[in-house]
């Protein structure tokens, strides 16, 4: 019974997890890749369109993920000083092979 609530928690508290989708920025890392993602908001003071980037380091175990591509990815332990997302899957391939300037 006790075995049972503590899987309980432990697949309630990986069910809320952060999740983003971003583009690769970089891949040349080992088993690393640097995501870039997108946030729109209004400015509260300005009422314009404000559009924020920002990057995330994330664990890609496979070496999957090119430049270029949609990923998305989830929140995880540390891995590292700065790495603390992975990468869930891939959503959308480059077709072209043009690297992003962050």
């Amino acid at each position: 019974m006790v075995e049972a609530q503590s899987t309980q928690a432990k697949t309630d508290a990986r069910q809320h997890r952060k999740e983003r989708t971003g583009e690769v920025i970089s891949d040349k890392m080992n088993k690393t890749i640097v995501v870039r993602v997108e946030r729109r908001f209004r400015h509260p003071k300005f009422k314009k369109v404000v559009t924020q980037y920002k990057k995330f380091y994330a664990h890609d175990e496979k070496r999957e993920a090119k430049v270029g591509d949609r990923v998305l990815i989830t929140e995880t332990r540390p891995l590292s000083k700065t790495k603390s997302w992975r990468l869930v899957t891939v959503v959308e391939k480059n077709t072209q092979a043009t690297p992003v300037n962050a």
